[in-house]
């Protein structure tokens, strides 16, 4: 799964390669807590993590239209540094890609952050089994920034602060991996390299434009996940998504559809369970249940450039076994590879706790 993230980071840079922009630095440091998402990281929240972040951004002036609709965002790249001030996590590391939104006459900055982070003290049986939040060393990441921001106070230089979200985990990769999410408040310094340019500020097309019939889409996405018991091993999972969605306007559609999820490692994770527990525990579970799932979800498209953020809301109406909870959510990115064959990679979750990164590949009819 690093290399879907790998080849998204790749492409995002690529669709931009003819476009120059104005460019700016900002550098910026924080401060703040683990965030106790669930009761198996309790003893990992201690001190108050803290660390930098360097950041290198492109703007854009409305050259394009979806940058006229954005508010003329920025994109770029970033790099930060967080020290868990704990002894089984350790030092992370990140580098990302990001877009910067403007909202409140361009005073409130909301940047969002698609990355690749590592990890100084990876779970290990011997010598570092007390982290089960982090079950391998290079994992994914991704932050969330909402900030004051304000450029030019002193000839180039401005100051920006805020606050930050940022989340580590390998999607169940490997086990374990309860994840770490930590908010922290952030101050920093911007410089502009280059002089304030005026924006363009041409007339757009009317909604109208972007109206559709209602589209039928075909999903398969693919990857490998362990279950939650370390040692168990890794299998090759199949999610098969059919939906329907709606183009709502310039930004939006709307989806509602079905998932049917063939998890390979709820298998082992069945026979596990049906081993470890007395037939008169609460767990116990028979070593032939069933281990498919099938849900309903409602989803979201949100139109930028040439890629799409999706979130979808899902509800298990079949889970035989009883695992983690019947709501799940997905967040991705979908990039449209040609005419309406789309890729794109997603993280499922069940509410803080990552299931699985999901490779997709698709076709909307």
């Amino acid at each position: 799964m690093k290399k879907e993230i790998i080849i998204f980071c790749f492409s995002f840079f690529i669709s931009f390669s003819q476009e120059k922009a104005a460019t700016y630095l900002d550098v910026q440091l924080f401060r703040g807590n683990v965030y106790k998402h669930t009761d198996d990281i309790g003893h990992l929240i201690k001190g108050h993590p803290d660390g930098f972040m360097l950041s290198y951004n492109w703007k854009t002036f409305g050259k394009k239209e979806w940058q006229q609709v954005y508010n003329y965002p920025e994109y770029g790249i970033s790099y930060h540094y967080l020290d868990f001030k704990n002894r089984y996590l350790g030092v992370n590391q990140a580098i990302g890609v990001h877009y910067n939104f403007y909202f409140f006459n361009r005073q409130l900055m909301l940047r969002i952050s698609q990355g690749i982070g590592m990890t100084s003290n990876p779970y290990d049986k011997e010598n570092n089994n007390k982290n089960n939040a982090f079950g391998t060393k290079i994992m994914d990441n991704n932050y969330f920034l909402l900030q004051y921001k304000k450029e030019n106070i002193f000839d180039k230089i401005g100051f920006q602060a805020g606050f930050m979200l940022t989340h580590f985990s390998n999607g169940r990769f490997k086990a374990p991996n309860s994840g770490i999410n930590t908010f922290a408040f952030n101050v920093g310094l911007n410089y502009n390299f280059a002089d304030k340019q005026e924006f363009i500020k041409d007339s757009l097309p009317s909604k109208e434009t972007y109206k559709e019939k209602i589209k039928y889409n075909i999903a398969f996405r693919t990857g490998i996940s362990e279950g939650p018991v370390p040692n168990l091993g890794q299998r090759q999972f199949y999610h098969i998504g059919l939906y329907a969605d709606k183009r709502i306007g310039r930004k939006s559609a709307l989806q509602l559809g079905t998932d049917v999820f063939f998890s390979r490692y709820l298998q082992d994770y069945i026979k596990f369970v049906s081993v470890a527990f007395e037939p008169t525990h609460d767990s116990y579970t028979k070593a032939d249940t069933d281990y498919k799932r099938v849900g309903l979800f409602i989803g979201h498209e949100l139109f930028i450039n040439k890629f799409l953020i999706e979130t979808q809301l899902g509800y298990y109406v079949y889970k035989p076994f009883n695992y983690e909870t019947d709501i799940y959510q997905r967040v991705g990115v979908k990039y449209y590879i040609y005419k309406n064959i789309f890729s794109g990679v997603g993280l499922k979750t069940h509410g803080g706790r990552a299931e699985a990164i999901e490779a997709t590949i698709g076709i909307r009819l």
